[in-house]
This record gives C-alpha cells, sequence and structure tokens, in this order.
C-alpha cells in the first residue's frame, strides 16, 4: 500500500513502514501524514506486511529515507531486517517500532535513531519527535560527488551508483533513485577509477568500474548485482576480482 504527495521531488520523504499488524500499520501511517502535513513537506509512504517483503526489494530499497520496522515479525524479525538492510544501504534511517525495549543494545549494531513503544500513551508525539531528529539529521555527511553529466549537474550519494560503464568515449552511470536511473558523462573510466579510489569500486572490466557494494556474488567469470544484473568478468582479471571481493565482504 503507497500514499503518495508530490509537487515535485526536491524534498520529499521517502518512507517505509514494515509491520505485519495492519492496525498498526495504518496508525503509523496517519501520523506520518498528519506531520508531513503540518511541516509541508512532500512524502511518499509505502506499506509491507513483513520484513520479508521488503528485503525482497533488494537494491531498490535503498529508495527510502526512512524505515519503521516492527521487531517482533514472524520469517524475519525486525533485528534481522534491519541487518539486511545496512548490506544494502547505511543512509536508510531505522527506526524500531516495538512492544518490548529489551532488544535496544542489538539497535546500536544497526544505527537504529530510536526505538519507540507501540502502547506508549505518547506514541504520535514520539514519532513527531523522531520525525524531528531526522529531519534535523538528513544533512548528515553521506560520501557524495558532484558529477557534470550531460542530462545535467548532479551531486550523487555514491553508495546509491551501482556501477559505471565506459562505451564509445561516454561513461554511463547506473544510479539509484526511486528507480535505476541512467546519466552519461564524457570522460575515461581509468580517471574515474582513481576519483573513486577508496570507495569501494571495483574495475572488473575495462568496461566496468562497480560498487562492490551491490555485487550479490562472483562466479563463473561474472559479478551477479543484487538488482539480479549480470556483468562479465575477463578471465585475466577473475582471480583478483574474486578475491578483491571476499576480503570486502569479509571486512563488512
Amino acid at each position: 500500500m503507497s500514499n503518495l504527495c508530490v509537487e515535485g521531488d526536491e524534498h520529499m520523504f521517502r518512507i517505509a513502514i514494515c509491520d505485519d499488524e495492519r492496525q498498526f500499520r495504518k496508525r503509523i501511517h496517519d501520523i506520518l501524514i498528519e506531520y508531513m502535513n503540518e511541516n509541508d513537506i512532500l512524502y511518499e509512504i509505502d506499506e509491507f506486511e513483513s520484513g520479508k517483503d521488503f528485503i525482497s526489494l533488494g537494491i531498490n530499497l535503498a529508495k527510502y529515507d526512512i524505515v519503521f520496522l516492527d521487531v517482533n515479525m514472524d520469517e524475519l524479525d525486525g533485528m534481522e531486517t534491519a541487518q539486511k538492510i545496512r548490506k544494502v544501504s547505511n543512509d536508510v534511517f531505522i527506526v524500531f517500532v516495538t512492544a518490548f525495549i529489551t532488544c535496544a543494545p542489538q539497535g546500536y549494531s544497526v544505527g537504529a535513531i530510536r526505538y519507540i513503544l507501540k502502547n506508549n500513551v505518547n506514541f504520535p508525539e514520539l514519532i513527531f519527535e523522531c520525525m524531528d531528529a531526522i529531519s534535523l539529521n538528513m544533512n548528515y555527511v553521506a560520501q557524495k560527488k558532484k558529477f557534470n553529466f550531460n542530462e545535467g549537474t548532479k551531486i550523487v550519494a555514491l553508495e546509491r551508483l551501482l556501477y559505471i560503464e565506459s562505451r564509445l568515449h561516454k561513461l554511463e552511470f547506473y544510479i539509484m533513485e526511486d528507480k535505476l536511473k541512467k546519466y552519461s558523462i564524457y570522460g575515461k573510466l581509468d580517471e574515474l577509477e582513481k576519483e573513486l579510489q577508496g570507495n569501494d569500486f571495483i574495475r572488473i572490466h575495462q568496461s566496468y568500474l562497480v560498487n562492490m557494494k551491490h555485487i550479490e556474488k562472483v562466479s563463473r567469470y561474472e559479478a551477479l548485482l543484487n538488482n539480479g544484473i549480470k556483468l562479465e568478468i575477463p578471465k585475466a582479471r577473475y582471480k583478483f576480482v574474486e578475491e578483491t571481493f571476499v576480503s570486502y565482504k569479509g571486512e563488512i
């Protein structure tokens, strides 16, 4: 279920509510709409019945700014869902909504910004306070870079950049926004590789510079990205790519 209020895309909050109890999803949804309307904020709110449903979005979950997560869900609980979210994005603000506060210490490991008790009499006020805190933090330092694309100048959060392909003197950037979008710029991949050094990008092919955060696995001379795209790895480069990726996965 989605609720959308859009007049432009400059300052929009994209929010996911993940709870297996419909009445609580609706309650949070209604409070958030009230907050957005009071503060004149554009928004898009989507509801998910389970952690599994939300995680099945893969790289697409990175489009959300905030996710409200019920801790106690069947199959995939809130903490496990949060851990999987962090494998895709460090930018998403995670808010745990729970009937029990005992799991709070675990939340530090996934960087949860708030724990809100469902049965608290001040539940709406706590949601409002949480949104105020997130609003103040929305400009926190994320790794961003400005590119003068042929389509216009754009500041890109690097963790939303899946990969760059070199094609006929042009570099094509595949970036996750509300959906996967492509931008282009004239340049050389060698130079861009140097610019992005230290940001977890790997040259898997003469034509591909890929964000390791979005590689699902490396096998049989190809890299599978977490949105299903497969990119070729030449035999001569395969061992290097495999070892680098395994080392990267070990570190995170």
